[in-house]
């Protein structure tokens, strides 16, 4: 892979981020029975990130999990190459049924993530809705699902890849575009 282009950098993911909460909160007409919940991995701290933006601006803390998707995914077989694949715990800190469920992942791209979530969390309770935040969407759905809160739109080709890194995994802060 080759690094084509970095589209966000550290200021500008902060940036992104905080639009999104004020975002969250307006067509929300406040906090009111909203659940934050992040797509493992970079769904976490994008996660975090927005409920800190959400308390400095409400004043409220909102409650916050992490969803692992790993046994939902239709492609499962095809990533883990008939090893066992890795499953990271799910933690929910309250009951979602009838909550409204902000469901935050860092790539919008085929919406298989995106379905495999929806699957994972009805399975844990009935939300009353789910909204999907996503720091980047790059277009090419197979399945017909939308971000409800867009943080950046980059229109991409099949063939590049576009990688979030975050200093809680990665040490780093940025959006890149790779060549294959």
């Amino acid at each position: 892979m080759n690094k084509k282009t970095a589209v966000l950098d550290d200021a500008a993911i902060r940036r992104t981020l905080t639009r999104l909460s004020h975002e969250i909160v307006e067509r929300n007409k406040g906090v009111e029975d909203l659940v934050l919940i992040g797509v493992k991995t970079r769904g976490v701290p994008l996660a975090t990130r927005i409920k800190d933006k959400i308390t400095d601006i409400e004043g409220v803390s909102l409650p916050q999990g992490e969803l692992d998707i790993t046994l939902y995914r239709d492609d499962l077989k095809e990533i883990t190459d008939n090893r066992e694949p890795e499953i990271k715990a799910s933690s929910l800190p309250v009951d979602i049924s009838g909550k409204k469920v902000i469901l935050v992942d860092d790539v919008l791209y085929t919406g298989r993530t995106v379905r495999a979530a929806m699957d994972a969390l009805i399975d844990l309770g009935r939300p009353s809705s789910i909204q999907l935040a996503v720091l980047v969407d790059r277009g090419h759905r197979e399945l017909p699902i939308r971000a409800d809160f867009v943080g950046k739109n980059i229109p991409t080709s099949k063939d590049e890849i576009v990688t979030v890194y975050v200093n809680e995994t990665d040490e780093k802060e940025e959006v890149v575009i790779y060549g294959k």
